[in-house]
């Protein structure tokens, strides 16, 4: 784990070493202050002599701007090098989710991966600071005092040392105690950052339906659980400061008592109880900013935790060794395929599959939900791996290509439409970043989008709103299957992707994409029976496996499954302009 946050420091490991350094340089000078103070007392202020008053001042004074100096300079680059670990750190995750697989991104929830790369790293930043400012200065401080006070009475002395042990003891207890809290605290903001996200992203069905209060009582029960949490961990952490105060009277009361018998007995001067009770205060002082950085190191333990898991994820698909980086065309084939999300399911979501497909070939896929549609199609892109069996793109496994050469290939429409936000042409390019504005336009009128998209006053320089939320439902959907086509791919996977458009604009968008795309191999899911019935093949899912293959009078026939889909659609009419497509 350390080593992990470590090397994130990169960039930053000059302010990292000065911070400590300056620091250091502080507590030198704040450690002869007092000792300089005794030798004004004791040979100028009680011996009358004003040039020894001059001279020592002269020099306490250099001290304090030396200290003032080291301080200053050591919070600069202490802001510089925790402020770049957190810059570093949030880079090295948000990279890192980048290059995860399906199957890593379900492991984590959204929430939960804001939270690291906000509130965990925000801690981790603070933790960092401290560490580098006060890890090395309240340990090194204490340590010059603890000596110093030796020097001057190793009998007064131990008092500190007592106090120091005793308190030692107390935090370490504390630190133990508060750890377990605080890693349930990050757990908590997991569960408050998912409830406003899937707020805020469903306003308008929370309003819709009228579920405000609902809402509100849920974040609300959220917002409680952290409170009693928090509650929980700041009750451990208060119980040292009774000790701490206890502690430092105590040891003041003490060094006072024993101190002033001393004076009495000759054995020691006012001038070295004077620095010695400035060194008590030092000390005692400096456990205090020891307790302070073990509370936010307990804090930061969790939070480090959660960022290294994070960025220590590594993505389950790879590329082999010598990736082959050439598809010669669209054609597919599964192999005995068997697939499952989890090693520990019962039963594969697909089962023992079987099934090619030949480039430039128009597949249709139908069946009910959860019947593996896009299960099936999502190991064409390898956005997931086969667990048995093999499938094949071009004549050759797909684990043999380079990721991202089998990805330009096999362009996928899926069922959840994402645009970002930027104008329309911004969206387009997503599909090709070189791509001219004719060229989009191109696309835009196969997927049926340009009529529309002029319709806009600013035409294809409309912004896009964050997610889309300013264009329809079937807008968006075209708008997607352009930026597909854009790829240019050797495969293009429709997955339910006009669900959301009319079955005459559904007929449009099939027909461009078989007098314009012929050599592309199309695959289009669908529930409904008009989007897939003029394919050339039409393949029925079933509970993960293949049910029927055939064309559309053919499944009519022979798929009872096929059949029962079709009389439902078919009894009611179809679509409110079924018309229009039966003549396509």
């Amino acid at each position: 784990m350390i080593k992990t946050l470590a090397k994130n420091i990169k960039g930053y490991i000059r302010e990292s070493v000065l911070t400590p350094l300056f620091m250091i340089l502080e507590v030198i000078v704040e450690t002869i202050i007092p000792y300089l103070m005794a030798t004004m007392i004791d040979l100028g202020i009680n011996k009358g002599d004003m040039e020894q008053i001059l001279f020592t001042g002269g020099i306490m004074g250099l001290c304090a701007v030396i200290g003032l100096f080291a301080g200053v300079m050591g919070g600069v680059y202490g802001a510089k090098a925790s402020a770049g670990f957190a810059r570093n750190l949030r880079r090295s995750m948000f990279a890192n989710i980048q290059s995860f697989s399906f199957e890593n991104i379900d492991r984590y929830s959204t929430a939960g991966l804001v939270t690291r790369m906000t509130t965990d790293v925000t801690n981790l930043q603070n933790a960092y600071q401290m560490v580098l400012r006060m890890c090395f200065r309240a340990p090194f401080s204490l340590v010059c005092a603890m000596v110093m006070t030796f020097v001057i009475n190793a009998q007064l002395a131990s008092i500190y040392l007592i106090a120091t042990v005793l308190l030692s003891i107390v935090l370490l207890f504390l630190m133990k105690t508060t750890y377990k809290y605080f890693s349930r605290v990050f757990e908590k903001y997991d569960e408050l950052n998912a409830s406003v996200q899937e707020n805020v992203s469903a306003i308008r069905v929370v309003k819709a339906f009228v579920r405000e209060d609902y809402e509100v009582k849920k974040f609300n029960k959220a917002t409680d659980n952290l409170y009693r949490l928090f509650v929980k961990a700041e009750n451990a952490m208060v119980s040292v400061s009774p000790v701490m105060m206890f502690t430092i009277y105590g040891s003041i009361i003490a060094i006072s008592w024993f101190g002033a018998n001393m004076i009495v007995s000759n054995t020691l001067t006012t001038g070295e109880l004077t620095s010695m009770l400035t060194y008590c205060m030092n000390i005692l002082i400096n456990l205090l900013m020891v307790a302070m950085v073990f509370v936010m190191i307990t804090m930061s333990l969790a939070s480090a935790k959660r960022v290294s898991g994070v960025l220590n994820e590594k993505s389950v698909l790879v590329n082999p060794e010598n990736p082959d980086y050439h598809v010669p065309d669209g054609s597919i084939e599964f192999k005995n395929v068997y697939f499952s999300y989890n090693d520990t399911a019962e039963k594969p979501v697909l089962n023992n599959i079987n099934l090619k497909i030949n480039s430039g070939e128009t597949i249709g896929i139908i069946g009910g939900t959860g019947s593996s549609k896009t299960s099936l199609v999502n190991l064409i892109g390898r956005l997931y791996d086969v667990k048995k069996g093999s499938v094949e793109v071009g004549g050759k496994d797909v684990r043999s290509y380079d990721i991202e050469t089998l990805r330009d290939q096999v362009s996928v429409v899926l069922q959840s439409n994402v645009l970002f936000s930027g104008t329309i042409l911004d969206n387009l390019r997503w599909g090709n970043p070189n791509a001219s504005e004719q060229e989009c336009i191109n696309a835009c009128k196969l997927a049926c989008a340009d009529d529309f998209i002029q319709s806009f006053p600013d035409k294809y320089n409309t912004k896009i709103e964050q997610g889309g939320t300013n264009v329809s439902g079937g807008q968006k959907q075209r708008l997607c299957i352009a930026r597909a086509l854009l790829k240019k791919p050797k495969i293009l996977i429709l997955d339910d992707s006009t669900s959301a458009v009319d079955t005459a604009t559904d007929a449009k968008i099939r027909s461009a994409f078989e007098n314009e795309i012929p050599d592309t191999t199309k695959i289009i899911i669908s529930q409904r029976i008009s989007s897939v019935k003029h394919a050339d093949r039409i393949i029925v899912m079933e509970d993960g496996e293949i049910s029927a293959t055939g064309t559309h009078s053919e499944l009519i026939e022979n798929s009872p499954v096929y059949n029962e889909i079709y009389t439902a659609q078919s009894g009611t009419g179809g679509d409110f302009d079924e018309k229009g497509d039966a003549e396509k």
